[in-house]
């Protein structure tokens, strides 16, 4: 009987001591120095979530994550997802976040003005969403501007469908309050113009008033000379390489996008506009310019005539003359030289249009004005 006794008291001592030192183990300061993301897949038991933490050195031991877990009744508690382990973090208080399901979220940015091709490119590079791409590319401009959160393991194609109905129902949205004498038959004309203004300006203060010189044209059946039309009919959802300038035979070439060369607007937008630009071509300024040239700022300065169009024109010419200068000084101090029959359009002080006038800017005056320089 004593020997019974003893055995007894000495299990209830080992019981107390394990689940003593056991508790001091599961709330102690963990072993990692740095903390570490720890993915946790569907359907995945307690027994290889505790194992898995073991081998990546985020807990001490998984027996007593796993009992510990039991202790607090979160077996089935533990929710899938992506988490950040802070450094040092106790099994606890691995316990809990896992518990709390507040997973690692992550961005994707698709900026105003990109190319619905140049965005998908950006969705198929994110490793951390999953899946494929679609095998049909959605129509130009229909992929709203925006940062979306996601957590790991969102498909491609989940992206794709939120930016498309995104931008659907901003679209719907801001056409229903424009202005009633718009020059636009329907919200395709409407996003298409839209997208020229937002490759035309990024500046917050300038859209409505670009919008409205496009429009005044379109009112009158003047061209709309817009330098993104022709990179746009040039190399398409692809974009204009960086160092590629627009040269004066380009200004000739005939695409149906190329606002030089045809009358109206485009068949299709050439970028995904965003809200500002929407807005400022739902809602123009009300002027009576049809010109704009760039400033040599980053701005661009406006006119309702044009002569006045060709006063700033010749003022742009003479800034783009100096800065070739200056370059070509440089140049030749670095020994270098070259020859280009077919210039980049503005470096020989000639209008946009390259038509080697200095007074007129094509048949009514070229609405930029400043090819060469458009982004």
């Amino acid at each position: 009987m004593n020997f019974v006794i003893s055995l007894v008291m000495l299990i209830v001592l080992a019981a107390g001591a394990a689940l003593y030192f056991g508790k001091q183990e599961f709330t102690e300061p963990g072993p990692s120095a740095n903390g570490d993301t720890f993915l946790v897949k569907p359907n995945t038991g307690v027994q290889d979530i505790a194992d898995q933490l073991e081998r990546r050195g985020l807990i001490t031991d998984a027996r007593v994550f796993r009992l510990g877990v039991r202790a607090f009744g979160n077996d089935s508690a533990l929710k899938a997802g992506e988490y950040a382990i802070k450094p040092r973090a106790s099994m606890r208080d691995i316990m809990e976040l896992l518990k709390s399901g507040k997973s690692v979220m992550y961005s994707l940015t698709i900026p105003e003005g990109l190319t619905v091709e140049q965005a998908l490119e950006r969705i198929a590079d994110e490793p951390a969403l999953s899946g494929v791409m679609p095998a049909a590319m959605p129509p130009e401009g229909s992929l709203a501007t925006d940062t979306l959160r996601f957590t790991r393991g969102a498909t491609r194609q989940q992206m794709i469908d939120k930016l498309l109905a995104d931008q659907k129902k901003l679209v719907d949205e801001v056409w229903q309050r424009r202005a009633p004498d718009l020059p636009l038959a329907n919200v395709q004309e409407f996003v298409t113009l839209a997208s020229i203004v937002e490759k035309e300006t990024g500046r917050g203060d300038e859209r409505s008033r670009v919008a409205a010189v496009f429009l005044n044209r379109l009112a009158k059946g003047m061209r709309l000379q817009s330098d993104p039309t022709i990179i746009y009919g040039l190399f398409g959802g692809k974009g204009k390489p960086a160092d590629r300038p627009i040269y004066q035979s380009d200004i000739q070439k005939l695409t149906p996008y190329n606002t030089y060369a045809i009358s109206g607007l485009p068949p299709t937008p050439i970028a995904n506009p965003g809200r500002a630009a929407l807005e400022a071509v739902a809602n123009p300024s009300k002027t009576d310019d049809l010109y704009f040239v760039a400033d040599g700022t980053g701005g661009h300065v406006f006119a309702a005539t044009l002569d006045e169009h060709n006063e700033n024109v010749a003022r742009y010419r003479a800034l783009q003359k100096k800065q070739a200068d200056e370059a070509a000084k440089a140049a030749s101090a670095a020994g270098t030289s070259g020859n280009n029959a077919d210039k980049p359009a503005g470096s020989s002080g000639k209008p946009a249009d390259g038509n080697g006038s200095d007074t007129s800017g094509g048949d009514n005056g070229d609405a930029g004005g400043d090819a060469g320089a458009a982004q």
